[in-house]
């Protein structure tokens, strides 16, 4: 079976790097070693998460949509000065877009930054190329794994067995950065071993218990301010799980309180007419802090979303987002804007064709709750989706 990073590294030479060398202003050899680290810092960061619960079956999911076929690949490659123009302007380009964001999130500042330094060439060129790389890079993956007829939990292992390979491209400081905590917590005990004082174990130990308390606050304070609702809020109120058949024979497991719920029995009812005011709360999506980016968690919900609309052909959909007012009024409109438009782009890539969507945000506008309290600004800090056509 051939090798992933073989894979990857033979699409990315000098027949890509060149004409995305011209379009950038770079030299082909500068931009086939951004895309080559660039892709190999991808196949680390999967590699690195890969145990994290619910990672692998979001980015199998990203690799065996329907988008991403041979024939995409192929089109992309033919046609790279649009690539160079527009990552995302075509499905498995969209697909590629949340295929980055799931593995760095808000890492990737810090991951453009690194690969500018290492290959000399400036951040947001650096950002433009791994824009590029990814869709070609799932690609790749996609072909890997319909040729091997590999599983997800298939896949995890071939990508941990090969991780050695991709740290060998790494600039220096990534690797330690894409190995998470875990890294550090295996080599602080190698440290105290290798020094012989063993009376600094339980020193250790202590450190990293309140490192992992640290953390675990802070995550859940993550979760209040990136989503509508905290995760356990949103699954104690949305009920029991069940099956509901779509018109076109689709099965969806979904909450009896939940947005697909709701949704369903809307399109459904021929008495309820389109309006301006029935908004459908989306309730198990989630952002990065302070970001557009969406957790990987999330895709269960858009795909959700997606398979109704497929089923209902006539729905058009407009994705509003909101803001409470903490801070300054004209960031928080655009974070809500490109949080909205960032739930339109994964419909999009889930295969909902534009014309059916729209996004705006709304930013602290048209509060549901009284932004004075904690509970209330929680409930302010949604996705809300309202039908226009059905």
């Amino acid at each position: 079976m051939a090798g992933i990073l073989d894979g990857v590294m033979g699409m990315l030479g000098p027949q890509v790097a060149g004409p995305v060398a011209s379009q950038l202003g770079e030299s082909t050899d500068n931009v086939q070693r951004g895309l080559q680290t660039g892709a190999a810092t991808m196949l680390a960061g999967l590699a690195a998460k890969v145990g994290q619960p619910g990672f692998l079956s979001q980015i199998f999911g990203l690799i065996t949509n329907p988008a991403n076929t041979s024939g995409a690949l192929s089109g992309i490659t033919s046609n790279l000065g649009s690539l160079a123009s527009s990552a995302t302007s075509s499905p498995l380009g969209s697909l590629g877009g949340q295929f980055l964001s799931s593995i760095f999130g808000s890492n990737m500042s810090t991951v453009t930054d690194t690969i500018g330094r290492s290959t000399g060439l400036a951040s947001g060129k650096v950002g433009s190329l791994l824009s590029m790389a990814a869709p070609l890079v799932l690609g790749v993956l996609g072909q890997h794994v319909r040729q091997n007829g590999l599983s997800a939990g298939e896949f995890g292992n071939a990508l941990k067995a090969e991780a050695p390979s991709f740290q060998r491209f790494l600039p220096a400081g990534l690797g330690s950065l894409l190995g998470g905590a875990s890294s550090a917590v295996a080599a602080a005990p190698a440290k105290v071993a290798a020094a012989g004082n063993r009376w600094l174990l339980p020193l250790v130990l202590l450190a990293l218990l309140v490192i992992a308390a640290v953390w675990y606050f802070n995550r859940e304070k993550g979760i209040v301010n990136n989503g509508d609702q905290t995760i356990l809020t949103a699954v104690s109120s949305l009920g029991d799980f069940g099956k509901v058949k779509l018109p076109d024979g689709t099965e969806l497991n979904v909450p009896k309180f939940g947005i697909e719920n709701k949704l369903i029995t809307f399109l459904n009812d021929s008495s309820k007419a389109v309006d301006t005011t029935t908004w459908f709360n989306f309730d198990r999506l989630l952002f990065d802090t302070g970001q557009a980016t969406l957790q990987p968690s999330s895709q269960e919900q858009l795909n959700n979303i997606a398979t109704i609309l497929k089923a209902y052909p006539n729905a058009h959909v407009k994705i509003g987002g909101y803001t409470d007012n903490t801070g300054d009024t004209a960031a928080n409109l655009a974070l809500s804007d490109a949080r909205a438009k960032n739930v339109m782009n994964a419909l999009v890539a889930a295969g909902i064709d534009s014309s059916r969507l729209e996004a705006k945000g709304y930013g602290d506008q048209y509060p549901v709750g009284d932004n004075n309290t904690e509970e209330g600004r929680s409930l302010n800090r949604r996705i809300a989706l309202l039908v226009t056509a059905k």
